[in-house]
């Protein structure tokens, strides 16, 4: 026999959808037996499975230790401990209870590309547990996370959920776009006004890059981006880009395809002006910022970070390539 006392970042959810999470090697089936045989019960009532689990609720496991152990698999113990994941000192710009905000380096995933990789997911992780704000039990059934994502070579803010109702309520914020993402981007050509366009991008797995149309395509997704000039040089411009919708590239290839290349972009970009900036600045990647976030007045989870703006400041080797560039010519 065995209790599982719920905890706050475990309510909220569905019982069946707990359970199945505890034992990542059973199968639905299984489970949904043994809630019929009273083998798990709920506050020792029988239960189906779809009841929302409440923070104090017992949930009491009928079973022998043998079958526990085997349908728990290696999720007996998590898979981030603070033996197996390197520490990372992550630049927390902002932080409570339910959400913290990090201001991700380039080169970092967001999220593992491969099962070998380390990502912002398992370091926001180790984090959550050197500062105490998670043990190893309850990373057993609740993870954690970065809720939105950004390229390996693009830096800046990255939200991330540090409570279950904080990760729900982010990821809803995103998906509904109540909260305004700026980017900053140096871009090759004079950008004099302000503009904002719809578009349609298409995305080729093949070769993990997308293209922009002006049209609907078979299997292509809307996108909507705006910009506004910061400083222009006469022949570089640095944008103040806000990201509407967030589709994989977005920036990088619509700014391209109306003839405005990202500095320092492998895929989009133009090859001779980044073959100079990577001489005289060093620039081995995009020139591409998560520089600001806007949240609109918000309830629940979010409420603390109504009417608030974070701002993610440019790394250092963005910003001296600023510096020198802004110099060649008049704002």
């Amino acid at each position: 026999m065995r209790d599982l006392t719920i905890g706050k970042n475990e309510a909220g959810q569905r019982m069946d959808k707990y359970l199945k999470k505890y034992f990542p090697e059973a199968g639905s089936g299984f489970l949904y037996k043994m809630l019929r045989k009273k083998n798990i019960l709920l506050n020792e009532k029988k239960a189906d499975g779809k009841e929302m689990l409440k923070q104090g609720d017992c949930i009491r496991l009928y079973l022998a230790e043998e079958t526990i152990e085997k349908f728990r698999g290696a999720q007996k113990t998590p898979a981030v401990s603070q033996k197996k994941t390197p520490g990372v000192k992550l630049d927390v710009i902002y932080e409570d209870e339910h959400v913290a905000m990090v201001n991700k380096p380039a080169g970092m995933l967001s999220q593992k590309a491969k099962p070998s990789d380390q990502s912002l997911v398992e370091y926001f992780q180790r984090y959550l547990l050197d500062t105490g704000a998670i043990s190893e039990r309850e990373l057993e059934t609740f993870h954690p996370a970065p809720c939105n994502r950004l390229d390996r070579n693009t830096s800046g803010l990255v939200l991330c959920g540090k409570s279950l109702a904080g990760l729900q309520a982010l990821s809803e914020a995103l998906k509904l776009r109540t909260m305004k993402k700026y980017y900053l981007a140096l871009v090759l050509g004079k950008v004099d006004q302000p503009g904002h366009q719809k578009a349609w991008l298409c995305k080729d797995t093949k070769t993990n890059q997308v293209k922009v149309s002006t049209r609907q395509m078979p299997g292509s997704s809307p996108i909507e981006t705006a910009w506004e000039p910061v400083w222009s040089n006469g022949q570089e411009t640095l944008l103040k880009v806000e990201l509407i919708t967030g589709k994989s590239h977005q920036i990088r290839c619509h700014l391209a395809s109306l003839g405005y290349p990202l500095a320092g972009d492998p895929k989009y970009g133009n090859a001779r002006w980044n073959a100079g900036l990577k001489q005289e600045y060093g620039l081995k990647r995009q020139f591409l910022h998560a520089w600001q976030v806007e949240f609109p007045q918000m309830s629940g989870a979010l409420e603390t970070l109504s009417g608030k703006c974070f701002t993610a400041p440019l790394p250092k080797e963005l910003e001296r390539i600023t510096e020198g560039e802004r110099k060649k010519g008049k704002s």
